[in-house]
């Protein structure tokens, strides 16, 4: 009898080796080759084609473009996030862990988009049951909806020529395989090919297709990056299973911005869009206390408010660093500007940071809020009701600005804040009302306003 030949395949990369070694010979990363079936040589050699026909070479000034034509989805935070709606022909991969909420949004989307254009649900996860009952709890009436329980990929495309959709999700992309290769479904191999297929339909066809991908324990997108790379759209489910609050965030986008993030609420009914997340991130106190400062940050095009907190006591013979939603190294080295630049030593403290509401700050405009939160908390003084601010901190004890600060100032004093420390740079020309504005340049100087106020 003929044996099955063996290749290694490495779930970082996608690359093979003829034996099994302990780091990938292609991308250098260790313990990530796993065995599968080798392909046959003598396979279907035409099933890769183009997506359009070949054309000549031309000057790019001289080729027709057009602004792509979107549909929204019904859920307005996803509109956002997507730049708008859906795109004819684009592909849009969702990750995120399990039971966040990712089939539950995408099944109402779905149920929307179907009162408009053609939809088909292909669940290779769940039976068509399990989507009916779904479907039934979320108070969906589902008339319009089609589904499609398979995991086979050639009887999915058989049945996108039939049923012609203009939108359709496919849950999930690992659950598929196709008979073109012997490995399982969810290897390398398979979820590279289904997704390649999928989304050469999707363009040559005009169909908007929606990929739901598995992560790993780190959170990362389960599988090659190049299903990352060959699809439109990449968007994350953020958020605690704990928390009621989603944040959905586009990490790539080719029709609209990166970094764009939706808030949704889970609800009994499903997942509903918050038309003003700062006040999601802002804690209800009666008075000011110490130790807080509220932040205006920038989450794609979003102006956002985000309260943050600091607790600084006195530690032992190794005191703490410890930061949650910020990151803990940039922590440290603005301790020591406070120290050099500022005269304010925490070298014996405990130092605690968080950003309320499960969020994660990843701008530097973040760091003057955070040492001010600090110098709060270590005075036991608290910051002036209605006060923000904004900035990042050099090494030198430079206060820098912060990108689209107007824009910042505006969102603050239309909920209602009254004073702001902001970059000297980021001040406004004209006053903004009900605004009053405190603008610098250094480190101390920031101290220095504080202690004024």
């Amino acid at each position: 009898m003929a044996t099955t030949k063996s290749i290694y395949t490495c779930t970082e990369c996608g690359g093979t080796s003829a034996k099994w070694l302990g780091k990938c010979p292609h991308c250098n990363a260790w313990n990530t080759l796993t065995e599968t079936a080798a392909e046959p040589t003598g396979g279907a050699r035409n099933r890769y084609q183009a997506l359009a026909k070949s054309q000549p070479v031309a000057t790019l000034s001289e080729i027709e473009a057009s602004d792509f034509e979107r549909t929204p989805t019904g859920q307005e935070e996803l509109d956002r996030v997507l730049g708008g709606g859906i795109v004819a022909g684009g592909v849009v991969l969702i990750g995120g862990d399990p039971g966040i909420g990712k089939s539950t949004l995408l099944l109402q989307a779905v149920e929307s988009l179907s009162q408009t254009v053609k939809v088909l649900y292909v669940t290779g996860e769940e039976s068509g049951a399990q989507v009916a009952m779904r479907s039934r709890r979320l108070g969906l009436a589902g008339d319009k909806v089609r589904v499609l329980a398979e995991i086979g990929l050639e009887k999915i495309l058989a049945t996108l020529e039939a049923e012609q959709p203009d939108f359709c999700v496919i849950d999930s992309i690992q659950t598929l395989y196709s008979e073109q290769l012997s490995s399982a479904p969810g290897s390398v191999a398979q979820v590279r090919e289904c997704a390649a297929q999928l989304t050469r339909t999707a363009k040559a066809r005009g169909c908007s297709i929606v990929l739901v991908g598995h992560v790993t324990k780190e959170g990362a997108l389960a599988g090659p990056r190049v299903l990352e790379h060959i699809v439109d759209t990449v968007l994350y489910f953020e958020g605690d299973t704990h928390s009621s609050f989603r944040l959905v965030r586009a990490i790539k986008n080719r029709f609209g911005a990166v970094n764009e993030i939706g808030v949704f609420a889970m609800t009994e009914k499903g997942l509903k869009g918050v038309a003003n997340p700062s006040a999601i991130f802002l804690s209800t106190h009666s008075e000011p206390v110490p130790g807080s400062c509220v932040l205006v940050t920038l989450e794609g095009t979003r102006p956002m408010l985000v309260e943050l907190q600091a607790l600084v006591d006195s530690g032992g013979v190794s005191p703490r660093r410890l930061s949650v939603g910020l990151d803990r190294d940039r922590l440290a080295m603005l301790l020591a500007v406070l120290h050099r630049h500022a005269g304010v030593a925490t070298g014996d403290q405990d130092v605690f940071v968080n950003a309320v509401g499960g969020v994660r700050i990843s701008e530097p405009a973040a760091d003057l809020a955070v040492l001010l939160a600090i110098q709060s908390s270590l005075r036991g003084r608290p910051l002036p009701k209605g006060f923000i601010a904004f900035g990042e901190i050099g090494l030198a004890g430079e206060v820098r600005p912060a990108p689209r600060g107007q824009e910042r100032l505006k969102e603050a004093a239309k909920l209602g804040f009254s004073v702001a420390v902001v970059p000297k740079a980021n001040a406004p020309k004209k006053p903004i009302e009900g605004l009053t504005i405190h603008a610098i340049e250094r480190v101390e100087q920031a101290i220095e306003v504080l202690r004024g106020l």
